[in-house]
């Protein structure tokens, strides 16, 4: 009741910014969505919180205005705005895929060719465990229950605590999906690019921006480095000492289906979504041609792609494939029923991807972005940005235990921020703005991977077997760490214009040199 009463009181307090003038004004919608967000525990109410409260700005503060003005000039514009449908039917086509691809069997038949039939070996458990989380790169949620689920019977049998497994799928779930090239979160990453940034800034397109975002994600590859050398050293620590391996009955199977599981059932679906998105950007650029028709590089051809064009027709021909490839084992009246359940399970990120499109469109309107860029220019040093940057995303994670809610907030306000801070130069513009794309991404699955009001979390805890504040309590210090190294030999080096091979490096080398220290 109380946190209830102090959102009321935190967005009535919106009136008394209508009369006023400068940059806090214009900021304040971002101040109502992060603090509703953070007391609810709800990221959808705070987005929409945030965009009511610039839309009564915008209207001088008549509510009734507010109240048409958010929806005729912002929810249906962004709705219509065909990168941003597109967006939305990808994410959904992918869920449905996900589905498939899950319930089908082909994804069991690999992990029983990777850790063979009876196997007791708790290294070759942990092992495949990595490995199938790096094959359920599409989607950080559906690879926590997938992964967990499946290896969970496995890893009992083979004297694997449910704590180390559910630190092995949670770690390869969301920081995988984070930065592969193609996934359920590809569409929403380069909405947020695209949608921040002017075409100026993105003479190659937002895919190219998010390909050189992608070696300076240092959270997410040190977390993956991480995970192996755990492994490669049986390194447990902290907490993770004492966790209970649980008996060979807590464990549970992958659904059945009608027919045999074969590896194919998997393996082509899953390959021609791989294939297709970066070929279809490739043959679709290629074919638009450059000036005067002259032939275009594989770069320039992903740049001149019609992006949001390829994400659905790719999706939807892998969806395709994976019905086809499904279809016998789960029969053709269940087959439909799990790809729609599939697809339902996206709709509340679809509302997530809407809501923040809407409080962008708002704080657009309202000049936040240019009020924060000046703030920030101004006496801040552009060296220290990307790490700050992913300091404060963390944060905002962690509180709302959304990754996707965190990237939704920070990009509109550290993309244009980071433009006017490396203006003079175009080559340092666009390294820090790849470096701030990067850090936002790298904060929001940071955060994401401590919060215990996460969805992959509670997910990943779940179904490895164990309470959701156990799995957080024993994975916590292997995050801290990842996240030490992404601020310290990461971000902070690379503000200071280190090139990130030399920080993925240097990392690397420390994390090995750590996981020899034996607790």
């Amino acid at each position: 009741m109380a946190r209830t009463l102090t959102v009321a009181l935190l967005w009535a307090s919106t009136f008394a910014f209508c009369g006023a003038e400068g940059g806090l004004r214009a900021v304040w919608p971002s101040a109502v969505a992060l603090g509703t967000a953070f007391l609810l525990r709800r990221v959808l109410v705070g987005l929409m919180a945030g965009a009511a409260a610039g839309a009564l700005l915008l209207a001088g503060g008549d509510p009734v205005a507010g109240f048409v003005g958010l929806f005729d000039a912002h929810v249906i514009p962004v709705l219509t705005n065909r990168w941003n449908a597109c967006a939305i039917v990808f994410t959904l086509l992918v869920g449905g895929f996900a589905a498939l691809v899950e319930h089908g069997g082909g994804a069991a038949a690999v992990i029983r060719r990777l850790v063979g039939e009876g196997s007791t070996a708790g290294a070759r458990v942990q092992w495949a465990t990595y490995v199938f989380g790096l094959m359920c790169f599409f989607d950080g949620l559906a690879s926590s229950a997938l992964v967990g689920r499946t290896m969970r019977p496995l890893a009992a049998r083979a004297g694997v605590s449910g704590a180390k497994l559910s630190f092995l799928v949670d770690s390869t779930s969301s920081p995988v999906t984070c930065v592969a090239l193609v996934s359920t979160w590809i569409a929403f990453q380069l909405s947020l690019i695209q949608g921040n940034l002017p075409a100026p800034a993105l003479p190659s397109g937002a895919y190219a921006m998010f390909l050189a975002s992608i070696p300076r994600n240092f959270y997410c590859l040190f977390t993956l480095a991480l995970v192996a050398a755990v492994i490669a050293r049986q390194w447990d620590i902290g907490p993770m000492r004492g966790a209970r391996v649980a008996g060979a009955h807590d464990g549970g199977e992958v659904e059945a289906g009608g027919g045999p599981a074969g590896l194919w059932r998997a393996a082509i679906p899953v390959a021609c979504l791989v294939v297709g998105l970066p070929l279809g950007l490739w043959v679709d650029g290629a074919r638009r041609g450059g000036p005067d028709g002259a032939a275009v590089g594989v770069v320039e051809a992903f740049g001149r792609a019609d992006a949001a064009l390829v994400l659905v027709c790719a999706a939807a021909f892998a969806c395709l494939v994976a019905f086809a490839c499904n279809v016998t084992r789960q029969g053709w009246r269940r087959a439909p029923e799990v790809y729609l359940d599939g697809v339902t399970r996206f709709f509340l990120p679809v509302l997530i991807i809407a809501a923040a499109w809407t409080l962008g469109s708002t704080l657009k309107a309202l000049g936040a972005p240019k009020v924060l860029a000046s703030w920030l220019s101004m006496g801040f040093p552009a060296a220290w940005f990307p790490a700050v940057v992913f300091l404060v995303g963390s944060v905002v994670s962690f509180a709302t235990g959304t990754s996707w809610g965190t990237m939704a907030v920070m990009m509109p306000l550290a993309l244009p921020a980071a433009q006017a801070l490396g203006a003079a130069d175009a080559a340092s513009a666009h390294g820090l703005i790849a470096s701030t794309v990067a850090a936002v991404f790298s904060g929001a699955v940071f955060g994401d991977h401590c919060s215990p009001v996460s969805d992959t979390t509670i997910i990943s805890a779940m179904a490895s077997g164990v309470e959701t504040v156990e799995h957080v309590r024993t994975q916590l210090p292997y995050a801290l760490i990842s996240a030490a190294m992404a601020t310290c030999v990461g971000f902070v080096p690379l503000g200071f214009g280190a090139p990130p091979w030399a920080c993925l490096l240097v990392g690397g080398f420390g994390i090995a040199m750590l996981t020899r220290v034996r607790p």
